[in-house]
């Protein structure tokens, strides 16, 4: 979606969701929202600081049982 300011993107799954009670770990580095053993807590936060270093903005919308939407935009006047 674009707006006169941003273009805005949206990736949606249906897993598990993310309970309220993780959401300050979601984009913390060395977080992991479960134990398993190839994760290593770093991608979210990774994906928050590229988003951020173009000015952009990111967060998310869950529902546990339902599954997770991650959105962000980023600037139209972006430069790279």
């Amino acid at each position: 979606k674009t707006t006169q300011r941003f273009i805005r993107f949206k990736i949606e799954d249906n897993g598990i969701g993310i309970p309220k009670e993780a959401s300050d770990k979601v984009f913390s580095i060395f977080q992991k929202l479960h134990s398993k053993p190839e994760s290593n807590g770093v991608g979210m936060s990774i994906v928050k600081k590229i988003i951020e270093s173009y000015h952009g903005e990111i967060w998310y919308e869950s529902e546990v049982g339902k599954g997770t939407t991650f959105c962000f935009h980023l600037p139209l006047t972006l430069k790279v």
